[in-house]
């Protein structure tokens, strides 16, 4: 059955499509939805075989792919990753934005994706639409953006061709408008200073 695309105000997300969403999600399904950056592909942290089609659309081994987790803020971090004090004042100046914040994982990680990851990518997008899709859900969602294929055009930005492409291998294409061709900044804080390992739409150095 082909995929649904369910189009969502990005500065006014109508909560009736937003819990559609998120029930699918608690559901099993695989969707594929607008950030403040590059569209992703994502599900629920807790339905393994939700992760494992995931994988199976990047084309990459559960063990292998580096998955981050899309947050609402980060009242809830420490279930998910180990941070001190510096590092968590530091995202807190630069999210909601356009970053992926690699952190030390919490106990429960390698638990949700059956994986021996030592580490976790944390993202809060500066966008409405999977900020409250999360927060309706009660917990995060896996996010890995979608490439392209192209040479030229490393990421898709408009969301009736990302349907036209996925729509036999998603179960919801969530259009928000337009995304961006840039993906997020990557910040590494495992180390003993925070070190940008992506450089993408962010600039972490007003933050640092």
């Amino acid at each position: 059955m082909p995929a649904t695309l369910v189009r969502i105000h990005p500065q006014n997300p109508e909560m009736r499509k937003v819990r559609q969403i998120a029930e699918a999600l608690r559901d099993g399904a695989v969707v594929i939805y607008p950030t403040d950056t590059v569209y992703g592909l994502g599900c629920d942290i807790h339905n393994t075989r939700a992760v494992e089609r995931v994988c199976q659309i990047k084309g990459i081994k559960p063990a292998k792919i580096n998955l981050s987790f899309i947050c609402f803020d980060l009242s809830h971090l420490s279930e998910y990753a180990s941070v001190d004090t510096p590092t968590f004042k530091l995202m807190k100046k630069a999210l909601p934005g356009p970053f992926t914040f690699i952190l030390p994982a919490s106990h429960n990680v390698p638990r949700i994706l059956h994986t021996n990851k030592k580490t976790v990518g944390i993202r809060v997008p500066d966008n409405l639409i999977p900020r409250t899709i999360v927060q309706e859900l009660g917990n995060p969602i896996i996010t890995t953006s979608i490439k392209d294929d192209d040479q030229v055009v490393e990421y898709s930005t408009d969301p009736e061709l990302i349907f036209e492409k996925y729509q036999h291998l998603v179960d919801y294409v969530v259009d928000g408008g337009y995304g961006n061709n840039v993906a997020s900044t990557v910040v590494d804080c495992t180390g003993p200073a925070p070190e940008v390992v992506r450089e993408g739409l962010g600039d972490i150095t007003q933050f640092v």
